[in-house]
């Protein structure tokens, strides 16, 4: 009963994590409230049609008298701010859009909470395993302690706003504000085909041609969606009832079972082989990847201990579900 008729307030509602999260809110009986700058119909918000059922507001992220009076007006009392520029290569060939996008929207978005007057309980800020940059692997899993080696712009960018984002919670401002830092994330309604296991999928199922960026060796961590979501909300729900046990706080969250790139494209070739196998083989020998760390993966140890939380759906179990729900979403969009 904690969420039912909450003000929530979701940056980034249209993408992927937003969406599905919204989904869950409105299912609680949340007052859920979405910004975003884009009309863009590709997003499980509309395919599912639940933006019917929300609030959905068009607004600049980095408009402080806009966002102050969106807060104040809609008397938020928890945020989720997931909106970013996501993309490695993006960040690569523009880095001042991924600086505005993911560090000036954040202390945007902050300094408004602070000057709103509405009694926000609890803000999440979604940051990335990118943050802490490149480590050896034989260091890994990433854990909270660990010095932020950020080098690429996207990965800059975002351990600057997890570095502001404590500066509002600290002492003097004390605004009630944890980051996250989660492995890659899958799942039904996302539509971002630049990451690896939509395109995957997608390319199974016919509708596209996979192109490798790399040559397989990548190791990731993959977190399957409806776990995700479920953490966010344990998180929220602590933040607002006990901020002053977990404000400012890390947390990670991965599996602790990293897999490579090749594996993933094993796991899905497995349950819908690909017509050109053989040919994805073959462009990744000696393909050289730019911009990528080699190895990532997460330690869930602290949430484990924080909230007794642990992810519960593997890889292959998570890609097949992931695989139904794309089969009705190229059904109906063709």
């Amino acid at each position: 009963m904690f969420w039912k008729n909450k003000n929530i307030l979701i940056t980034g509602i249209t993408g992927f994590i937003g969406s599905n999260i919204a989904k869950r809110l409105i299912e609680l009986g949340a007052n859920v409230v979405g910004i975003t700058r884009t009309n863009h119909k590709q997003s499980l918000l509309f395919f599912e049609k639940l933006d019917s059922k929300i609030k959905l507001v068009n607004v600049d992220l980095c408009d402080l008298t806009g966002l102050i009076g969106l807060i104040g007006e809609n008397r938020i009392d928890c945020v989720f701010h997931l909106a970013a520029q996501v993309e490695v290569g993006i960040g690569m060939s523009n880095p001042y859009l991924t600086f505005e996008s993911n560090t000036r929207a954040t202390y945007t978005l902050l300094e408004a909470i602070r000057l709103s007057g509405a009694e926000v309980r609890s803000v999440i800020v979604a940051s990335t395993d990118k943050s802490y940059g490149s480590y050896p692997s034989e260091k890994m899993p990433y854990e909270e302690d660990f010095p932020l080696l950020a080098k690429y712009p996207y990965d800059v960018s975002k351990a600057c706003a997890d570095m502001i984002s404590q500066s509002y919670a600290n002492d003097f401002f004390r605004l009630p504000i944890v980051v996250t830092r989660f492995s890659n994330i899958f799942g039904p309604g996302q539509l971002n085909f630049s990451a690896l296991i939509p395109d995957l999928i997608r390319s199974s199922l016919g509708y596209s041609i996979f192109e490798p960026r790399g040559d397989g060796s990548q190791k990731r961590d993959f977190l399957y969606i409806d776990d995700v979501v479920s953490l966010y909300l344990l998180i929220s729900k602590e933040l607002s009832d006990n901020p002053e046990k977990i404000s400012g706080q890390i947390f990670n969250a991965g599996t602790e079972k990293p897999t490579s790139v090749s594996n993933v494209i094993d796991i899905v070739n497995s349950l819908i082989p690909f017509r050109d196998y053989d040919d994805i083989l073959q462009k990744m020998k000696n393909k050289k990847t730019v911009g990528e760390i080699d190895v990532q993966f997460m330690s869930h140890q602290k949430v484990l201990n924080f909230f007794n939380w642990k992810p519960n759906t593997d890889l292959k179990l998570g890609i097949e579900y992931s695989i139904e729900w794309y089969k009705k979403y190229f059904s109906k969009k063709n």
